[in-house]
Order: structure tokens, then C-alpha cells, then sequence
């Protein structure tokens, strides 16, 4: 399993005040899309997210999204360490993702860029 790198989630009351402030933080534009009625900035390191609270709630159980080279190696990994795959791995806008609860309690997105059934 290739950890590539991760991204801090941070669930913000406006997307649209947040989004210049880690645009000039992080040197980057922002790439924006919605999932599941959460607007969604990218930027850097970052992951902004504004939505309706009940959302917003369960989003912020997850710590971390960790970039990996390929889910299904991940979910594979993780299982035989111990860790419960809660949700995926599922298609998303820019590849495959999986939520997982580490032994130690603590939640993850893990995501590649894959396109479903390539690997």
C-alpha cells in the first residue's frame, strides 16, 4: 500500500470568505464541486466543505482524506490490520474512495485517482 500524501478536511461556515484566504495560503486556485449537497473546495492540502449541518456533522468524524495509489490494495491492507472498512470503496468525481475506523478508533477517507475497474 502507497501512501501519496494527505489532506486536512476543514468544514467552514462560507466557502466563498474561506476560499481566497487558503487560495493565497496555499499558492493554489481552488477546484470546487458538490457531493451529496456539500460545496467542496480543494486547495493545496486543504479540503474546504460548507453544507447543512447534519452533513457537515458526519464529515467531521472523518480526521484526514490520505491519498493512496489504489484503493482496493488499501481496503485489502487495512481489513488485515484490523481496521473496519465503513463505507467503499466507491467512484467519486476523480477516482475511488473508502472510509475506514482504525483499531485506535480514529476515521479516514483513503482515495485514489483510478477510474472504477483500473488499476
Amino acid at each position: 500500500m502507497d501512501i501519496l500524501g494527505a489532506t486536512l478536511r476543514v468544514c467552514v461556515d462560507d466557502l466563498e470568505t474561506a476560499v481566497p484566504f487558503y487560495e493565497r495560503l496555499s499558492g493554489g486556485r481552488a477546484l470546487r464541486f458538490e457531493r451529496g449537497g456539500v460545496q467542496v473546495a480543494a486547495i493545496g492540502c486543504f479540503l474546504l466543505m460548507s453544507g447543512p449541518e447534519a452533513e457537515l456533522e458526519v464529515l467531521r468524524k472523518v480526521a484526514a482524506t490520505i491519498a493512496v495509489k489504489d484503493v482496493e490494495e488499501t481496503r485489502q491492507v487495512l481489513s488485515e490490520l484490523g481496521a473496519r472498512i465503513i463505507a467503499g470503496p466507491l467512484p467519486t468525481p476523480v477516482g475511488r474512495n473508502l472510509i475506514a475506523m482504525h483499531p485506535d478508533g480514529a476515521i479516514y477517507e483513503y482515495a485514489d485517482r483510478q477510474a472504477e475497474g483500473q488499476t
